[in-house]
């Protein structure tokens, strides 16, 4: 699978407010711990939209912190505390307020965080969601309407970084998802569609195009596809092979695969696959709605990072060679 890039979408972020003015209380009794003192982790949970003050307040009622003031004066003059995210995060004890409010803003020690990467399918997601202890039914979840008559939650599971808050159920960590979607796919103007393709329409091809293209690649991987769908021609790609026998993340694929008996079998039947076959990232929606200009039926990447375009079944069959040439070599591990 590519490299991908992962957006962070934060969710209910804490936000500390500044206290009224109070009257100064001389006293020699100790407000933080020295460094150095640190103990064993605790959990502490926040929730999304909890106050800073009721954090400071948990932290020192578990022993992390010496004084829930101390904490809050540091999170109100510190910008950084405002990324205090909802989860349940492990935090040594014993520690000074500062060490605190670095041990919350670690993403590692946050075991609320879900990370949905581009190119992830649905099952992979709630295998994600598993391991972060997000269980439950999915639910009857709410399609956006732009998407016709869809009815799977296929690719429509937008790829970021999430902060969920102990307690929250898969259905609405699904939801959460959709939302983000919903809100990608309106603003960068998918869910309006492309000539005579809906946007559901654009959204198979997007998936399509993160698991077959380099994103430099996506555009021109768009205008294959659109081209082949023009004239009625198979698409004939190995990921949506894949994907209908679940053996994602390969180079080759069979030619008795090429034959298996399925809807996604783009070698055997014309069109788009039934539904997209995983959840695209930004860029690869983006150049679904956007191919380039060209006259390609045919593309092959070569080796990584070169992938190349023609008309020309010919010299296409040259490139294969040359693929698969590459291939033995092991150009592609």
């Amino acid at each position: 699978m590519k490299r991908s890039t992962v957006k962070f979408v934060s969710i209910g972020l804490v936000t500390f407010l500044l206290a009224g003015a109070a009257a100064l209380i001389v006293s020699s009794k100790p407000t933080d711990y020295e460094a150095g003192t640190a103990s064993a982790e605790v959990l502490i949970s926040v929730s999304e939209g909890e106050s800073g003050s009721a954090i400071a307040l948990d932290l020192a009622k578990k022993g992390v912190i010496l004084s829930s003031k101390t904490f809050t004066d540091l999170a109100t003059s510190d910008r950084s505390a405002r990324g205090i995210s909802p989860g349940a995060h492990q935090i040594e004890t014993h520690i000074p307020v500062k060490s605190a409010l670095v041990q919350l803003l670690d993403p590692t020690r946050n075991t609320g965080l879900v990370k949905v990467i581009e190119g992830t399918t649905l099952s992979d997601v709630v295998s994600v969601l598993n391991k972060s202890m997000i269980t439950g039914p999915l639910g009857s979840q709410k399609i956006p309407p732009f998407l016709g008559h869809a009815h799977s939650l296929e690719g429509i599971l937008f790829p970021a970084t999430y902060a969920f808050a102990p307690g929250t159920s898969r259905e609405s960590a699904i939801s959460t998802m959709i939302s983000q979607f919903e809100k990608v796919a309106v603003s960068s103007g998918m869910s309006k569609g492309l000539d005579s393709y809906s946007p559901y329409d654009l959204l198979k091809v997007a998936s399509l195009l993160q698991i077959e293209g380099d994103p430099s690649d996506y555009s021109k991987v768009a205008r294959v596809i659109y081209n082949r769908l023009k004239i009625g021609m198979p698409l004939q790609l190995n990921s949506t092979v894949q994907y209908a026998n679940n053996t994602r993340g390969k180079i080759a694929l069979s030619r008795n695969a090429t034959q298996i008996a399925s809807p996604y079998n783009t070698y055997i039947h014309t069109g788009l696959p039934p539904t997209p076959i995983c959840n695209p990232g930004l860029e690869a929606m983006r150049a679904a709605q956007n191919p380039v200009d060209g006259d390609w039926l045919y593309f092959i990447t070569v080796k990584p990072h070169d992938t190349r375009f023609t008309k020309s079944f010919t010299e296409f069959q040259t490139w294969v060679a040359l693929y698969n040439k590459n291939l033995s070599l092991g150009a592609f591990r």
